[in-house]
């Protein structure tokens, strides 16, 4: 057997478990990463597929399970009440806030008496996005992805145009069905060129299907000429009669380079590069020790064919990028992919389930405790001739000769011990996630000393919503100018060519906020002069107040504003001297 090696990883805060460094070169138990036949998986895959398998046992209340399935028979016993799902469900609510909303920059002045034609723009492109999110399900995809983001480390958003629906889909993709085709030399947090969405199906003996493994690849590449679906299953070039290949309809060749090109509605200079997508899949036994997800032989594919009949074999999508976004958890430091928010307190939440275990041995014992009796006169078996046991419970009698007694043993001190060791493992926890007592919704809010003390005690869980939100900033941007681009390739009505927008998507507060006192901040400043109205109804919506269009809001504030003829009495019955209408 040879030593262990050190390895050292994006997910070596794991190492402490055995079931995570088996085998002696570092890689997990076979029940965490099985060898398929004869093995497509990528061997830098499996440390990061059995990390996921172990947070989502963790989450589903299953370590114990999965420690018996990995050897360990202990594992069995092991008591597991939901503490790592509170802590990714507190940390998911605290995430995204009450709301999210998408607002493009200018947007709000176009409702001025002059807006420029950029404002115009940029609140039509806010419009058009916000009716896209409402009829794809954003918040709840984003629920969905985020929780598996906070959780895993990693989500996957994957966009495709419907020309049936005429908008842009959006789908959550596991993350265990991610592969990114990384450089060598590229920077972890670059863009993959290449990326595979790969996952393996079982054998179906019902239908005679065989074991088989689909791979759905998506690759940006050189533009070639136009391809036809033939009746072999593939894809082949169109002569055009003369000698050579006809080209896609907008299609160029530059002369000074040779190189097919495009201009795309939303460049203004041409290119060569587009996006290709694949769609195949293969059976197990057809392929060979060594052939890995990346170089799987095309002879034996069987490619899929779309609706439209269509054969996805390196389909040109017309497009100069990947419809893919690869949201993680935290920010990307030499790594591609992101870590979960249970990785600093993987170890105390075993230490947890231990002495959640060890109590409910303790409360057995003492809810049932066990008794010595001295002198009692018993019932004898007549067939064994042995004492009968007895059987303790309420109103029984037991008569004892001279000299007997009866003892108890007492172990509600050490229950008691376990129960204070639970909730101090629990409180580290706590600190170590950066998610404080009152956010668990363990202490008593009541019993704050003052609301700056409150305010101090988030200050963790401040650091820790600004830093996953950084991270996530620039991926939700991406996509949105994704949906954007995906809406102008395919000539949706309302949809014209030009230069994507910078739109951003905006998280609601993550902490209560005293509305009340907002409001009356609010009034007061506006009403002085000191905060514009925009920025005051801007206040107001983080705040809470159910306001969806800052823009509409101010023109029905603007419009009900009584005149400068207001009475006294009108000024006195209104905060800080201001009109009633100015407060609603």
């Amino acid at each position: 057997m040879g030593l262990r090696e050190f390895v050292s990883d994006a997910w070596s805060w794991l190492n402490y478990k055995p079931m995570m460094t088996a085998a002696s070169t570092g890689l997990p138990h076979r029940a965490l990463a099985p060898t398929a036949r004869p093995g497509w998986l990528p061997p830098d895959a499996a440390r990061r597929l059995a990390a996921y398998k172990i947070l989502a046992a963790y989450d589903s209340n299953q370590a114990g399970e999965l420690a018996v399935l990995t050897g360990n028979e202990a594992g069995g016993e092991r008591r597991e009440f939901g503490d790592a799902a509170a802590f990714v469900n507190t940390t998911l609510a605290h995430l995204l806030g009450r709301a999210q909303q998408i607002v493009a920059p200018g947007a709000e002045h176009a409702g001025d008496e002059e807006p420029s034609p950029e404002a115009v723009a940029a609140a039509q492109v806010q419009q058009r996005l916000r009716n896209w999110a409402e009829k794809e399900l954003l918040p709840l995809r984003m629920q969905a992805a985020e929780r598996k983001a906070v959780l895993l480390g990693d989500a996957v958003y994957l966009l495709a145009w419907d020309p049936d629906k005429a908008r842009v889909r959006l789908r959550t993709i596991d993350p265990g069905f991610y592969f990114p085709v990384l450089d060598e030399d590229a920077d972890p947090g670059d863009y993959p060129s290449k990326v595979h969405l790969a996952w393996e199906i079982p054998e179906d003996p019902a239908r005679g299907a065989k074991a088989r493994v689909r791979r759905i690849t998506y690759e940006l590449g050189p533009i070639f000429a136009a391809t036809r679906s033939t009746d072999t299953g593939r894809r082949d070039l169109v002569a055009d009669g003369s000698g050579g290949w006809v080209l896609e309809q907008g299609d160029v060749i530059n002369p000074e380079t040779g190189r097919i090109e495009r201009t795309y509605p939303w460049a203004d200079r041409p290119t060569g590069v587009t996006c290709y997508l694949t769609d195949a899949e293969w059976d197990l036994d057809d392929l060979r020790l060594g052939q890995l997800l990346d170089d799987l032989p095309v002879e034996k594919a069987r490619f899929k064919t779309r609706a439209d009949g269509e054969v996805l074999d390196r389909l040109d999508l017309r497009i100069d990028f990947l419809p893919i976004v690869h949201v993680t958890n935290s920010v990307a430091d030499g790594e591609h992919f992101g870590q979960s928010a249970l990785a600093p307190v993987m170890q105390a939440l075993d230490e947890l389930a231990e002495s959640d275990t060890d109590s409910a041995r303790a409360s057995a014992t003492t809810g049932a405790p066990i008794i010595g009796l001295a002198g009692v006169r018993t019932e004898v078996d007549r067939v064994t001739g042995r004492p009968r046991p007895l059987a303790v419970e309420p109103g029984t009698v037991f008569q004892l000769g001279d000299g007997g007694r009866m003892d108890v043993l007492d172990t509600s001190g050490q229950l008691a011990e376990l129960r204070a060791r639970v909730e101090e493992v629990r409180k580290r926890a706590a600190v170590n996630a950066r998610l404080p007592a009152v956010s668990l919704g363990t202490s008593d809010p009541a019993k704050v000393p003052s609301g700056y003390a409150l305010q101090l005690s988030l200050g963790p869980l401040d650091s820790l919503v600004e830093s996953m939100r950084l991270a996530r900033a620039h991926k939700y941007a991406l996509l949105l100018r994704f949906v954007q681009r995906l809406h102008q390739a395919g000539q949706a009505e309302g949809w014209p060519a030009g230069e994507t927008a910078p739109v951003r998507l905006v998280f609601g507060p993550h902490t209560p906020t005293d509305r009340s006192a907002v409001l009356d901040e609010v009034v007061r400043a506006v009403s002085a002069g000191v905060l514009s109205l925009e920025t005051g109804v801007r206040m107001l919506q983080e705040a809470g107040y159910p306001i969806d269009d800052a823009h509409a809001e101010i023109e029905r504030i603007t419009i009900g504003k009584p005149s400068n003829g207001t009475t006294e009495e009108q000024k006195s019955s209104s905060p800080a001297g201001g009109s009633p209408d100015s407060t609603s």
